[in-house]
């Protein structure tokens, strides 16, 4: 004792001590991996080649960074199929889909502009010429049967001379209409149809009344035939032609109707569809830690020999990042200085995106403060902080910003300290030259009696060459570290409240030489109390409770003494916790939680010279979700005279889980509105399969309105106790209570007879 306290009367330690935050504490914790999902939004209807595949770029939910993700473990759930490999790219999820197909028959209409009210018109009309005599009329008819043009004669029936019109005659004429590849085809009043998709066979004209004038109209070899009288409404001046007698009377009139149509027809067409879930597994940062550490570049050594003067110092504080990689996410890097005494602190920051940082801090200890001693310490708090952009998701928790505390210490000498705080280093050179190197020591500032500490000069440097030689002097301290850059040290339990200096002297290759110290405190050898959950914290999932209480080396943990208890602490109750056997002495333990809550494990532990400790945490068991019962179907759909009168319906099953679990069950129902009221719950559900179809076609014979349902039966998605589960713990649902009744409905019919005006 005597001798400690008289090294501490002759010599200035450096202290340099790293305290983690508590959020730094909790994620300090083993490596764990969480699972996460991205929804692909459902998305039917698509048509046209071009969607038949379609590329999806997903972000990745919110907190979870890209790098993190581990690309062999994407998993895509759903009905769609996947082309390639589902990969990470600038950031996103890309996947790419092949479509869901569902062929479909429906009417169009083929209209003459960009809505499909718009209708083509002709204006087919027949020659009416006037002789030169002025009573006597030519006049062009159009003969359906022989489909040939006619010409016959007829007197003027009013009393001027020349005759200013025609005698009331009924007239035939004909008219090509457009090509039905020069409509837009319509579906209804905003989507269009390819033309390619039209079936040829089922396109129709369909005519319109006449404009200004009254006839009919009707077709024939694919051609309007229309009768109405002259003088129409409607007419131009028109050349009579050469072969004509020509007089002065003789004129030529163009008597034409106007009729508008437009087609119809039925479209054969492919849609696609895509829905699904993406899932994953990445790596929570195991320790996303910030090591800190403070270097005293000035004075060297330290302490240093008093002259007088003032004594400058310079300190060093620097940042890494363990176990962290995604430096584009560091917000800023900020570094504080200042003397332990004074509240003000000098600070610094720094905006480059780097995992990695420092900063230089320059003092001065005044002259003043020396005058009248024989020796003296300055002490210095620091503190370095990183911020994130985004927060860091961990095992424990989102981490916005990460801060680390430290000390360091400056020392000055009048009388020479004892020489065993500075061993001499080994072979000392005769004539040094060159700059002295830095000598640095990382250890704690505190060590638990009992425990193995790691005493580092490895971060010693030489400005102009390399380190050769390492001497330390640890003082009080069990076993030793020789002439090596680093080592273990241990203390007794009887040195419990003691502080020990540990110096260190380097040698350069220029025989150049340089000391520093530090000092460490022992402390009671309580035991570290820490239990953790791994698994999925789900309800009816596995969870694992795992002992990783910790005891200095020579007073290890009595297992006889380790109490383990769980309880609910709100949501479930203590009934619903389960497990085999009993939790004395536990290592490991598999759990299951019936339901959702949040719940406490407790753990007291005891080492062997009777010191204990007890800690616990809390935790949540998150719901085991329904899932989502969603199917598609056509709203209405035709009999088949050319099938046996059958109508066909195709389905195709959307359902998805959103909590990762897996759909192993569907079971198909309709029901058929008998007695046309429109009212569904006075009717039985028919079993149409139960064989966990996505896709199926449903074949009925009766006209009238049918409701389908679909029920959907999970089976667990992740790992389960099976001796604590029972069927009814799977989730289920059926559509009738997440899908509109109107999706549900389809509508058999009749298809209209076809008519032949001809």
């Amino acid at each position: 004792m005597k001798n400690n306290k008289k090294m501490r009367k002759f010599s200035i330690f450096l202290m340099i001590c790293l305290f983690f935050a508590p959020n730094l504490m909790y994620s300090a914790q083993a490596a764990d991996v969480k699972s996460g999902s991205v929804s692909i939004p459902i998305t039917t209807g698509l048509t046209g080649s071009g969607n038949a595949a379609k590329t999806f770029y997903l972000d990745p939910p919110s907190g979870v960074n890209s790098a993190a993700i581990k690309a062999g473990t994407f998993k895509y759930s759903g009905n769609n199929s996947v082309i390639g490999a589902i990969t990470v790219e600038n950031g996103k999820i890309k996947v790419t889909l092949k479509g869901n197909e569902k062929v479909e028959t429906f009417k169009v209409t083929g209209a003459n502009g960009n809505n499909s009210t718009s209708v083509f018109r002709t204006t087919p009309g027949n020659s009416i010429w006037r002789y030169a005599d002025g009573r006597r009329w030519q006049i062009n008819d159009y003969n359906q049967d022989r489909g040939a043009n006619t010409t016959k004669n007829v007197n003027a029936t009013d009393y001027s001379t020349p005759s200013g019109a025609p005698p009331k005659t009924t007239v035939t004429t004909k008219s090509d209409p457009v090509s039905p590849s020069q409509a837009t085809w319509f579906r209804d009043n905003v989507n269009t149809v390819p033309y390619s998709n039209i079936i040829q066979s089922s396109i129709k004209m369909i005519d319109m009344e006449l404009e200004g004038d009254k006839g009919k109209v009707g077709q024939k070899d694919g051609k309007f035939i229309i009768t109405y009288q002259v003088p129409s409404a409607q007419y131009l001046p028109e050349n009579v032609s050469d072969a004509f007698d020509k007089g002065e009377w003789v004129t030529g009139r163009l008597y034409y109707i106007t009729l508008p149509y437009y087609f119809t027809a039925e479209a054969k067409m492919t849609s696609y569809s895509y829905a699904g879930t993406i899932n994953f597994d990445y790596a929570l940062p195991d320790q996303v830690t910030l090591n800190a550490s403070a270097t005293l570049i000035q004075p060297n050594p330290n302490p240093t020999k008093m002259t007088g003067e003032k004594v400058a110092v310079k300190i060093n504080v620097k940042g890494e990042l363990l176990s962290y990689t995604d430096a584009q996410n560091i917000s800023e890097w900020v570094f504080y200085a200042r003397e332990k005494e004074k509240t003000d602190s000098s600070m610094k920051k720094e905006y480059s995106k780097v995992l990695t940082a420092n900063k230089d801090f320059d003092f001065e200890i005044p002259a003043t403060k020396l005058n009248g001693k024989n020796d003296y310490k300055q002490d210095y708090v620091l503190k370095v902080v990183v911020r994130f952009k985004n927060p860091v998701i961990t095992k424990t928790g989102p981490i916005s910003s990460l801060e680390v505390g430290l000390e360091t210490s400056a020392g000055v000498y009048k009388k020479d300290p004892p020489n065993d705080l500075f061993p001499p280093p080994p072979n000392p050179p005769a004539k040094p030259e060159g700059k002295p190197p830095i000598a640095r020591i990382s250890a704690p500032k505190y060590i638990k009696a009992g425990d193995d500490m790691l005493v580092n000069g490895s971060g010693s440097s030489d400005p102009d060459g390399y380190i050769t030689d390492y001497a330390w002097g640890t003082q009080g301290a069990q076993g030793g570290i020789g002439n090596t850059s680093r080592g273990y040290v241990w203390y007794t339990r009887e040195d419990v409240g003691q502080t020990f200096p540990i110096a260190l002297t380097v040698v350069d290759n220029d025989g150049q030489i340089g000391s520093t110290s530090t000092e460490v405190t022992v402390i009671e050898p309580i035991p570290s109390a820490i239990i953790d959950i791994t698994g999925s914290l789900k309800q009816n999932r596995k969870t694992t409770l795992t002992n990783r209480s910790q005891s200095p080396t020579r007073f290890p943990l009595v297992p006889s003494k380790t109490q383990v208890t769980i309880s609910a602490v709100s949501g479930g109750t203590n009934a619903d916790i389960k497990y085999d056997g009993t939790l004395a002495e536990l290592e490991t333990k598999d759990v299951l939680f019936k339901s959702p809550g949040t719940y406490k494990a407790t753990i007291y532990v005891e080492n062997t010279i009777g010191y204990s400790a007890r800690s616990e945490i809390t935790f949540d068991i998150a719901p085991d979700e329904v899932p989502f019962a969603y199917f598609s179907v056509p709203g209405k759909v035709y009999r088949d005279p050319s099938n046996g009168n059958k109508a066909v319906i195709s389905i195709d099953d959307m359902s998805f889980s959103s909590d990762k679990d897996l759909i192993n069950r569907r079971i198909w129902e309709y029901r058929y509105d008998s007695n046309n009221n429109g009212i569904f719950t006075d009717e039985s559900w028919v079993l149409i399969n139960e064989e966990n179809k996505t896709r199926l076609n449903l074949e009925l014979y009766n006209v009238g309105k049918y409701e389908i349902r679909v029920t959907v039966i999970e089976e667990f998605g992740q790992p389960t106790i099976e001796s604590f589960v029972v069927e009814e713990d799977r989730k289920r649902v059926n559509s009738g209570t997440t899908q509109n009744v109107i999706e549900r409905i389809v509508d058999v019919d009749n298809r209209a007879p076809e008519v032949d005006w001809q």
